[in-house]
């Protein structure tokens, strides 16, 4: 049988399982998990490393979480298995707030 967690630590950019949740507790407190934050005007944008699977067992674990808070977007979230796709994804989010600014003016 093979064992399963829904805790992850970051090695590097690496999502790695973490079985035991004393290690995965001290590695969040002090954990770095920011990916990317972008502030437009009063918006911000912000894509960090949960560490927790946020797929409930779905597919790949969901570890990363782009969200948008203020202005139109409010509160939109995308989530993401790996550091690169958190990346690009935070740039969509990103371009996206930026297309919806140029349209208003």
């Amino acid at each position: 049988m093979t064992a399963v967690t829904d805790k992850y630590i970051l090695d590097g950019h690496k999502p790695v399982p973490c079985f035991n949740l004393m290690k995965f507790a001290r590695w969040f407190e002090n954990a770095n998990r920011h990916v990317a934050k972008t502030k437009i005007d009063d918006i911000t944008i912000s894509t960090v490393f949960l560490g927790l699977n946020h797929g409930f067992g779905k597919g790949p674990p969901l570890l990363f979480e782009t969200m948008i808070f203020g202005g139109r977007f409010d509160e939109d979230m995308w989530r993401y298995s790996t550091w690169d796709e958190a990346e690009k994804g935070h740039q969509k989010a990103v371009e996206k707030v930026r297309a919806n600014r140029k349209e208003k003016k």
